[in-house]
């Protein structure tokens, strides 16, 4: 039996490569997007109480039934490790008294999250989130603001090639309705129908629209749409949507087939496709869940957001390849045989403490040769070649983006790091 060790399947090691990706995505591109909107970064804990999920996802949802990862602490306390995180913002927006805020309260939010499905290519047991939540208005141009900042980010991010697909799903009354009569066309074609969307037809005959089986797809193409037993009111809202996405010139195909995997989804969902995603095709997507806060005990609050796969969003940019490292390094000191390593240390920290660079000393008792192309592989700027004995030490400072080289020779304890750190700083900044 092989004593390796590996990561638990569907979870994977972010690696430094993958990480300049991951962290270009969030600081360079989604934070400076969300603050130009207004939003302000949350962060919620990474587990919370399982009946806030429970409660606010939905227990007939898969989330829920399936795929959360919930255990008893020590208290015997239920928890969840968060499978999303809309809930636990709208939960932080009442326990906080948010709502007591000028309106409505813009929120981003990023990091891992968890759900127990099966591990495929771009879909993971932990997995990383970005989301934006705007929480205490139901004007439409909240709903057309929330969906052209996700568009413009996976525009950002490379991720071009994609489409909107959005509908709406009215008020809950209306849902509720229309359930009773999806579930009576549901049971008059039963024979048809796949076992997993037989079981779920009383609990979210609504995912019947998502089966991948070929008999219930067959069937729910006759099926009744939702879209088309909303309510004049929320007709009008959808419709304002489409229109303010249109004069943002972002386009989108009506799909009414279109529902979300949660249950406190109301009036407008949407949803970004990509084709290079497979069958899976989903990179990021939302909807208004104007119930939820009043659900989770706080006062009545209507509120629009949605979350993108950090992994989904690279994949989609088909930058999900490791790239070489990119190279950030301002100073390599490499070490002549010679040479005073304490002195050529005190340079090191010098260089980066009093002058804010980037350096680098060799740490691996590489021969001259070897240190050289150290200093190419990280991209260093300067290199110094440091050597001499103690308390009288040679160095050479050598820029490589121009090959220009300087010797200074006997240097003394008095001097060595100014003269050294002179000539480094010319390096640097040509």
């Amino acid at each position: 039996m092989s004593d390796k060790l590996q990561a638990p399947k569907g979870t994977f090691d972010v690696l430094p490569a993958s990480s300049t990706q991951r962290d270009a995505l969030v600081e360079q591109i989604a934070a400076p997007a969300f603050a130009r909107a207004g939003y302000s970064r949350i962060d919620t804990p990474i587990f919370e109480d399982t009946a806030l999920f429970a409660r606010g996802v939905g227990e007939s949802t898969d989330v829920v039934s399936k795929e959360m990862y919930t255990f008893l602490d020590q208290g015997d306390r239920s928890v969840t490790l968060r499978p999303e995180g809309t809930a636990p913002v709208c939960r932080a927006y009442a326990e906080h008294g948010m709502h007591k805020l000028p309106q409505p309260v813009k929120l981003w939010y990023q990091g891992p999250f968890f759900r127990q499905e099966a591990p495929q290519a771009g879909r993971f047991r932990q997995f990383f989130q970005i989301g934006a939540e705007a929480l205490g208005s139901d004007d439409p141009a909240l709903d057309a603001e929330s969906i052209v900042l996700l568009a413009r980010l996976l525009e950002a991010a490379g991720a071009t090639d994609t489409t909107l697909r959005i509908s709406s799903l009215g008020s809950k009354s209306e849902r509720q309705a229309y359930s009773q009569e999806l579930k009576t066309y549901l049971r008059e074609n039963e024979r048809q129908l796949s076992a997993d969307v037989l079981a779920r037809i009383d609990q979210n005959p609504l995912r019947a629209f998502d089966a991948k089986h070929e008999g219930t797809q067959a069937v729910m193409e006759a099926a009744p749409r939702l879209l088309d037993a909303i309510s004049v009111e929320d007709r009008a809202h959808f419709d304002e949507v489409l229109a303010l996405l249109d004069a943002a010139q972002v386009g989108y195909e009506v799909d009414s087939t279109l529902v979300r995997g949660l249950d406190y989804y109301t009036r407008t969902v949407f949803e970004f496709t990509s084709p290079n995603l497979g069958a899976q095709a989903g990179v990021g997507g939302g909807g208004r869940y104007d119930g939820l806060v009043e659900l989770l005990g706080g006062p009545p609050t209507a509120g629009i957001g949605w979350a993108c796969g950090v992994e989904r969003v690279l994949a989609a940019a088909e930058l999900s390849t490791e790239p070489e490292p990119t190279a950030n390094t301002d100073v390599y000191i490499a070490l002549d045989d010679d040479a005073d390593r304490s002195a050529a240390f005190t340079v090191l920290l010098k260089l980066r403490e009093v002058h804010g660079l980037s350096a680098q000393i060799e740490l691996a008792g590489r021969s001259m040769k070897g240190q050289l192309k150290q200093a190419s592989r990280i991209g260093a700027k300067v290199l110094v070649i440091f050597g001499g004995e103690r308390g009288q030490y040679d160095a050479a400072v050598k820029n490589l983006q121009t090959g220009e080289q300087q010797e200074l020779d006997g240097l003394t304890a008095g001097d060595y790091f100014d003269r050294i750190a002179e000539r480094v700083l010319a390096g640097v900044k040509r």
